[in-house]
């Protein structure tokens, strides 16, 4: 602490600092404010691929725990450890124009498995997941996961040096080997062992983008109805129950609404990366009931290429429901012209830290989006296209006062 202040004092950074003004072509607002009920982003849109290159390339001017990493500190018990986890291994970076993302650090390297005897909830978090995922995303046309971009980061400098948070600054140290590392409080890493350590500054990490602040956008958090059983050999009862699904119908809003159908896409998504930890979900309470549902932290994705998690996929067995438009796209994408592990494949070499997935990980997409379509398959077989697929390519009628101005 007292070489932090004496650093600080040398700079002069105790000075006052003049106000900041907002550019209103910066990339992270311009992203803010292209979010509509389609999604978080247009299609195509320039101002992405503009945020990935600033997330890339703008110094960081702080750095500092998330707010759920704070809530925790000082309240977690080290001794209750079942294996350690890269849970709340994060941190919030900022940069010019008022920028700010989510720091994931590499816990894994990417030819690593997950050991098949790991439990989802205590696995390791992996940025490469986070960066795949949004390229995922972005190709199955859902645009529900936040620009996210891959990027080596100078712990040193870039979060050592300018963080103000001296608990963070504690944490910090130099192995035997000589590399600066540094490691969470709480809860499952509490011990010097569990950190990660740059080489001997330089780390690899993920970095998503912020959504509006919650004062701005609020967001609902919303269980996920096929939340699974957080303990060692609990069950829920999606998963005893195939009829399951009947009961889910008759609960608001998944009686009349189209949350059911896009929690079917979450569960494709999830199941085509691997992530069994989807235990909640959000949504902007601007767009009411029928909003889009985000894909966030998707770090546990992309464990297991040589596994294929069938229950993943409960909300599309058990209801048999399935959007058009996402049943085109996955058609598309099993075509040998479009075939998905290709797509994915030329997408990722956009990242800095390229390869981002190892090649049995491309190929695992497309052996889990075959396995997707069977279970399309065997719905229609049973209850017929018409019951299956929802068509949901039509557009929906303008409200009377948009019609009024259209037409003048």
């Amino acid at each position: 602490s007292r070489r932090h202040k004496l650093y600080r004092e040398e700079l002069n950074l105790t000075s006052p600092v003049a106000p900041l003004t907002l550019r209103p072509e910066a990339s992270w607002l311009q992203f803010h404010l292209g979010i509509s009920r389609d999604g978080l982003y247009p299609r195509s849109s320039p101002v992405v691929n503009r945020l990935l290159r600033d997330m890339q390339d703008f110094t960081t001017i702080s750095a500092d725990y998330s707010q759920d990493e704070k809530a925790l500190l000082g309240a977690c018990d080290c001794t209750q450890i079942v294996k350690p986890s890269g849970v709340h291994l994060k941190l919030v970076l900022r940069f010019q124009d008022f920028g700010k993302a989510m720091f994931k650090p590499m816990r894994q390297k990417r030819e690593e498995e997950t050991p098949e005897d790991f439990f989802y909830f205590v696995d390791f978090q992996r940025h490469n997941a986070e960066i795949a995922a949004f390229h995922l995303d972005r190709i199955l046309d859902f645009r529900r996961v936040p620009p996210t971009v891959g990027r080596l980061i100078n712990i040193t400098k870039e979060i050592l040096e300018v963080t103000k948070n001296e608990i963070l600054q504690s944490v910090f140290f130099v192995s035997p080997a000589s590399n600066v590392c540094f490691f969470a409080k709480c809860p499952y890493m509490c011990k010097t062992e569990y950190a990660v350590c740059g080489n001997p500054h330089l780390l690899e990490g993920s970095l998503s983008a912020f959504l509006p602040s919650l004062n701005l956008a609020p967001r609902l958090s919303i269980p996920n109805p096929w939340i699974r059983s957080y303990s060692f050999d609990g069950k829920e009862e999606w998963e005893v129950n195939p009829l399951y699904c009947n009961t889910v119908r008759e609960i608001y809003p998944y009686s009349n609404s189209n949350r059911l159908l896009n929690i079917v896409d979450m569960a494709i998504f999830d199941f085509l990366i691997g992530n069994m930890d989807r235990h909640h979900y959000e949504m902007f309470t601007k767009f009411g009931d029928d909003g889009f549902l985000l894909h966030l932290d998707n770090a546990r994705g992309f464990g297991r290429h040589s596994h294929d998690e069938i229950s993943i996929l409960a909300p599309l067995s058990q209801c048999c429901i399935i959007k058009r438009t996402t049943l085109l796209r996955l058609q598309l994408l099993a075509e040998p012209e479009y075939r998905l592990s290709d797509v994915m494949r030329e997408s990722l070499l956009q990242d800095p830290l390229a390869p981002i997935l190892t090649e049995p990980h491309l190929l695992a997409l497309d052996r889990r989006l075959q396995l997707i379509l069977k279970a399309v398959r065997k719905c229609i077989d049973t209850y017929g296209e018409a019951k299956v697929v929802a068509n949901d390519t039509t557009l929906a009628e303008a409200p009377a006062s948009d019609r009024v101005k259209l037409t003048t």
